[in-house]
């Protein structure tokens, strides 16, 4: 097998029509697959797909984060916590000028936020 990299990232949901809602003010855009199974947005190249939850809760998991890249981090999760995310992990400096933060959705999804200066999308 040879990988060609990340594609996609799913989140469950509970309420779907909520969701597509506040993916596409939380992002700026709006999906391009829209059914009643999968909402479908491509950001920066890669794709952010919603699901349907099987429970009314949502239960993150704690074993893959996923990090959006970012050119500000303190912007960025700024912005999230203004459009009603939640914090789950306050911007900070991992080394060198790299930063990540995370919040949770309204829905209870983790997202995480990176900002890199060293990543090239592609390289």
């Amino acid at each position: 097998m040879l990988a060609q990299g990340l594609r996609t990232v799913i989140y469950e949901v509970p309420d779907l029509t909520k969701a597509k809602a506040w993916y596409s003010v939380a992002f700026e855009v709006l999906p391009y697959f829209d059914e009643s199974y999968y909402v479908g947005f491509t950001i920066g190249g890669y794709e952010l797909g919603l699901v349907p939850a099987e429970d009314a809760e949502v239960k993150a998991s704690r074993s893959v984060m996923t990090y959006w890249g970012v050119t500000n981090a303190d912007a960025a999760y700024k912005n999230l916590i203004e459009k009603g995310a939640q914090e789950h992990e306050a911007v900070h400096q991992v080394g060198g000028e790299i930063y990540v933060g995370s919040v949770y959705d309204p829905f209870g999804n983790i997202i995480g936020i990176i900002e890199n200066p060293h990543f090239q999308a592609g390289s």
